[in-house]
């Protein structure tokens, strides 16, 4: 809403959300890689790296059964953030490229699930403050409330 505002076009606000994801997979990438690299060397990170695979494909499951698939993938980068999502993808073996564009694909969908509510919402309420906080809200307590509906249905 405010770059609409300030005569942004969407697509324009797209573009600046895609390439700050790029920016970002240049500067995690290295930071990612060490991290990865330092886990094989001592113990307790060789165990907490264990556990964290084995959270990461529990936490996969959810998505889409057991596959570690592309699809599970952007799901993961769409539900949590690129930065997890591209972890998610070296621990299942994607390299650079393919590890990003999973967790880029990820992230833009989720700006466009929340740019298009957002701006549908706010055409109904004209304020963008209580737009900001519906939507904010609604971030928090859909996903508590779909963990509910499935633990019923369990």
């Amino acid at each position: 809403m405010l770059a609409r505002a300030q005569g942004l076009a969407w697509p324009v606000t797209a573009g600046l959300y895609l390439v700050s994801d790029v920016v970002l997979a240049v500067m995690f990438e290295p930071v990612l890689r060490f991290f990865a690299a330092v886990t094989r060397n001592i113990p307790f990170l060789v165990r907490f790296n264990a556990a964290l695979k084995a959270a990461t494909a529990r936490s996969v499951a959810h998505v889409s059964g057991t596959s570690t698939g592309p699809l599970a993938l952007v799901m993961v980068a769409f539900g949590v953030d690129p930065m997890t999502g591209r972890a998610t993808a070296l621990a299942v073996g994607h390299g650079f490229l393919a590890g990003w564009a999973f967790a880029i694909a990820g992230d833009m969908l989720y700006f466009a699930v929340i740019a298009l509510t957002t701006l549908r919402l706010n055409s109904y309420f004209k304020d963008p403050n209580t737009t900001m906080l519906i939507v904010l809200a609604a971030m928090f307590l859909v996903p508590m409330l779909v963990r509910k509906l499935r633990g019923h249905r369990e």
